[in-house]
């Protein structure tokens, strides 16, 4: 029998073997030439950190919250489509895995199982991702729907107007079937196809014309807070704060719409200075360690999001997959504060990282 994996890398390297190649490239690539997907794990991996020694941390909290709602430590589950592509139960699996880890989980309007079975399984706290559509009604009724399900905060994607090129995917002439979320609507049978001829799908009636003044629309008409993904500018966050949203996710979309951007935890400083406390920082972008997590918390994040991995967990051992993931994750998190001399997550700051390798510093200045 082969071992457990014991990271988050080895958990990829076991579902590549274990998923179609359509499947396995859907979920690992990105855009073009994915320059920016390679240099992630470079900028997370430059960023140094600094033990500190003789400070007490015999008991660590690693606990903290976002919007108000408790969670066991910072790592929340974020919005990504079609968990079927990994494991049969899906998004049922991946729910209940948040559950026990007492941490909360985005779905995304894509899911592979519908908003209201996925609340049904639910034992924590949970967000919904859409879209603004052409429809404001539609708009308006997906919110509505997942406010009538359980659903605590509405994650809207800003990110994702246009139809990206995903070369892997249009060499594989990769589909997708259309979430059972839409399934009221007449959207054809493929939710994601790349190819010249790519049918009409969920992608034509996102609406390509949206501004901060619909986004001011909809927060005065829906209860849920809102939460926007796609932030990568301090002017953008400053806009979104400004506009209504109650937290806003540093994010690149895994550099799935375009390439050659800056790495998420590049612009985090600047997104977290011009928001400036007005509304919650979060970030997701690469996060396969305890340290990554601790990095973008140390630079103001309050909260990091998992996308891919929780695909690699679900293709190894489903809900068990998932569930020892996050495990792992906790368990480095843990280890890493107690290395730095931090015993709550509110203690994690900018003094916890020593910014790039010193020897690094002297190259630079030859």
């Amino acid at each position: 029998m082969a071992p457990d994996p014991v990271n988050i890398f080895e958990y990829e390297e076991i579902a590549k073997k274990q998923l179609n190649k359509g499947d396995y490239d859907f979920i690992a690539g990105a855009a073009t030439d994915e320059i920016t997907l390679r240099r992630t794990r470079e900028v997370l991996d430059s960023i140094i950190m600094k033990p500190r020694m003789m400070v007490d941390v015999s008991q660590l909290d690693l606990g903290t919250t976002v919007l108000g709602q408790k969670i066991s430590f910072p790592v929340m589950l974020a919005p990504a489509g079609n968990h079927g592509a990994a494991h049969l139960e899906a998004e049922l699996a991946t729910v209940r895995a948040a559950g026990k880890a007492d941490t909360l989980m985005v779905l995304s309007s894509h899911s592979a199982k519908t908003l209201e079975d996925v609340a049904e399984a639910a034992t924590g706290p949970i967000w919904f991702q859409q879209y603004f559509f052409k429809d404001r009604e539609l708009t308006l009724g997906m919110a509505a729907r997942a406010k009538e399900a359980g659903y605590s905060a509405l994650c809207l994607t800003l990110d994702a107007k246009i139809v990206p090129k995903r070369e892997r995917n249009i060499r594989n002439d990769y589909v997708s079937p259309v979430s059972p979320n839409y399934a009221h609507l007449d959207l054809g049978t493929h939710s994601w196809k790349f190819a010249a001829d790519a049918p009409a799908g969920p992608s034509d009636i996102r609406d390509q014309a949206t501004t901060w003044t619909d986004l001011e629309w909809l927060a005065g008409e829906t209860k849920l807070p809102i939460v926007v993904k796609g932030i990568m500018t301090g002017e953008d966050g400053r806009r979104a704060a400004e506009s209504g949203a109650k937290a806003v996710i540093v994010s690149n979309h895994g550099t799935r719409y375009l390439d050659t951007t800056f790495t998420t935890i590049e612009v985090l400083p600047e997104v977290v200075e011009q928001v400036a406390g007005k509304a919650e920082v979060y970030m997701d972008g690469g996060i396969r360690r305890g340290t990554d997590i601790v990095k973008a918390l140390a630079l103001g994040a309050r909260s990091v999001l998992l996308g891919r991995p929780l695909f690699w967990g679900l293709a190894v051992d489903g809900e068990d997959g998932v569930s020892s993931m996050l495990e792992i994750l906790r368990d480095e998190l843990a280890a890493t504060m107690g290395m730095c001399g931090r015993s709550s997550i509110d203690s994690i700051d900018l003094d916890t990282l020593g910014g790039i390798s010193p020897l690094q510093q002297l190259f630079d200045r030859k």
